[in-house]
């Protein structure tokens, strides 16, 4: 009987020391919560410094987490959104979800000025169509693209942050010419997936000649596959340029846990494992591995503000469905 009372104790014990360890919720995307992504390696530093349980949620792919932030609204078991850009977040402050980060974003190195109350980045990067180096004749242009038979996978702009990235892109280096461009494009395209994740794996494949990522896409392959057999198509009316961002959700019951996250965020402890994680360009001053310095780097850089694409956003989807219904 004593030996009983003795580990129930023990067990009282346990459980009020657990139940005293603060959660910190974090939604994002499910390729940062990859084996391969940076989630498992921030969670391990962020959770060395808090004397917290961090917990990444996957919650589909960038735009996505908009659509669940907004269905679960204040009921939301989110702290934190990471993976927003900025394409998304004049929508998302519109939603009243939002509170002030309430930090001096000071030493980023964007290739924009930064002045957000509620969101900061923590990447940067180019949307550009990927291609194996094999491929004879690639497109120089969206133009070109879309006059060439050359196939492609793109992703659903409406649950996709690089899908909604392509719509954006075509519309700022087009205008009035989009539907045009869109039309062009429709029959190159072999299917829409939900996300990066599913697009990339088809394009690896072999199920189409590019798909839709990044610039920085190929200095995975080299650097971690040691395959320099991959290339990003550089194209003459400049490249799309997306910011990802991370916002504290208003109805977080750890605030100043939510605040320490956003300031590890833009540490190096968190910007130190993007570049060769997320295979993106990090918001501070991190020394690139080799690997990055051949990478297309656009001459122009197209970049719609988040009030601009909040505006043209509705119509660019219904343009691109028109298109692609056709």
């Amino acid at each position: 009987m004593r030996h009983t009372i003795i580990a129930t104790g023990l067990s009282i014990f346990a459980g009020a020391a657990f139940a005293q360890t603060p959660v910190l919720t974090v939604y994002t995307y499910d390729s940062f919560v990859s084996d391969w992504g940076p989630g498992p390696a921030i969670e391990e530093a962020f959770e060395a410094q808090c004397g917290c349980d961090l917990q990444f949620v996957g919650a589909g792919d960038g735009a996505a987490l908009l659509a669940r932030i907004r269905l679960e609204g204040a009921q939301t078991e989110a702290d934190v959104v990471l993976g927003l850009d900025t394409n998304l977040t004049a929508a998302a402050r519109e939603t009243g979800l939002f509170r002030p980060h309430g930090i001096a974003a000071e030493g980023l190195t964007l290739p924009i000025a930064w002045d957000d109350a509620d969101f900061l980045p923590f990447d940067w990067g180019y949307f550009a169509f990927v291609h194996r180096t094999d491929l004879t004749n690639a497109p120089t242009s969206l133009e070109a693209l879309a006059a060439s038979d050359v196939s492609i996978v793109i992703q659903d702009p409406r649950s996709s942050t690089p899908g909604l990235g392509l719509l954006m892109w075509v519309q700022a280096a087009y205008g009035d010419r989009a539907g045009e461009i869109w039309e062009g494009l429709s029959d190159n395209i072999v299917t829409v997936t939900p996300g990066w994740s599913e697009a990339y794996g088809l394009f690896l494949e072999g199920e189409a000649d590019m798909v839709l990522s990044y610039t920085t896409s190929p200095a995975y392959h080299l650097i971690a596959e040691e395959d320099a057999g991959f290339a990003s198509a550089a194209f003459s009316e400049g490249h799309y340029m997306q910011v990802e961002v991370a916002g504290i959700l208003a109805r977080t019951d750890v605030p100043d846990l939510a605040r320490d996250f956003m300031e590890f965020m833009i540490s190096p402890g968190f910007q130190d494992v993007i570049p060769t994680t997320n295979w993106m360009y990090p918001a501070t001053a991190v020394t690139l591995p080799d690997g990055f310095e051949g990478l297309t780097m656009p001459e122009r850089a197209l970049l719609l503000s988040p009030e601009e694409a909040a505006a043209v956003r509705d119509e660019a989807v219904a343009t691109w469905q028109r298109a692609l219904a056709r």
